[in-house]
């Protein structure tokens, strides 16, 4: 059993002000795309307050305080829904939350427009729900600069910076992601029980599984496994600190139909909720080799 569902699904409603070609241009064209969160290219005036305010992933990891309210909130609604809260699982959920920031932008840019923002700290921002479960509704990439192919549109602009290939573009996203979750691990792991082993597992994960729901969200057998071929492209191989490369595979479901699913690195800790188990593919009941 787990409680996480991931992003919320949540549509953009509002508009981005775009420069044609710019990197603004490529999140107003995915924003209608995705299903996960409102994903935008700037920051609401006031930004919000409360709970449910935008956060920028720079002041998350400049006063981890912020983390620790984070994790309350969560703990509040786990007490309310299940009577407890572990500490390991609000360290675990908190911790999948903030390293999906990075990593859906990150996907969905790849995926969709074959650019790669710089996924700096205080180029990034989050909200989270404002009622219920402290899940992330909402990323916003405030950047403008970013990686793209000889091809692209765009690539004459000032703020792009051009790379040979695709296999280029999807080691400039490994490397840009690995920079920023070198941050929040070195914050964490002061704040939190969980390790930089866990840490880097968790951030496989959200990489791996991020590559995967950009082309899922697509609604086709097609555009999902070119979801899956970004994540074999991105994570063809194991690269450290990251703890394996995609573990994404097929297998056959319920029905007897070939789906496509994914073993994880890291653990949820959602078994130590009243009544709960331990996930599908959670690392826990993996066989020993």
């Amino acid at each position: 059993m787990s409680v996480d569902r991931s992003f919320r699904d949540s549509r953009h409603t509002g508009r981005l002000v775009t420069e044609p070609g710019g990197l603004a241009d490529s999140l107003a064209r995915v924003a209608g795309l995705q299903q996960r969160a409102e994903i935008r290219a700037d920051l609401p005036i006031g930004g919000g307050s409360g709970a449910g305010r935008w956060l920028r992933c720079a002041d998350l990891l400049d006063d981890p305080t912020l983390l620790d309210e984070w994790r309350a909130r969560l703990a509040e609604w786990l007490r309310a829904e299940f009577g407890r809260a572990p500490a390991r699982t609000t360290a675990s959920y908190v911790m999948s939350w903030y390293l999906r920031v990075p990593a859906y932008a990150g996907a969905l840019l790849l995926h969709h427009e074959r650019r790669v923002p710089m996924l700096r700290p205080a180029e990034l921002a989050v909200r989270t729900a404002a009622e219920g479960r402290p899940d992330p509704d909402g990323v916003t990439v405030l950047g403008r600069s970013f990686y793209c192919l000889p091809s692209d549109p765009g690539s004459a602009r000032p703020e792009a910076t051009v790379v040979a290939d695709e296999r280029a573009l999807a080691e400039v996203l490994r490397a840009r992601y690995v920079a920023h979750v070198s941050r929040f691990v070195a914050v964490y792991r002061r704040i939190s029980p969980l390790g930089a082993r866990t840490l880097w597992a968790g951030a496989t994960d959200a990489l791996d599984s991020c590559l995967w729901w950009a082309g899922a969200q697509g609604g086709t057998a097609e555009s999902e496994g070119a979801g899956v071929a970004d994540a074999t492209l991105v994570l063809e191989s194991r690269f450290a600190p990251l703890t394996s490369a995609s573990t994404l595979r097929t297998t056959l479901d319920e029905h007897g139909r070939r789906v496509w699913t994914r073993r994880r690195e890291s653990c949820c800790f959602s078994y130590l909720l009243p009544g709960a188990d331990e996930c599908a593919g959670c690392p826990r009941t993996r066989p020993r080799p």
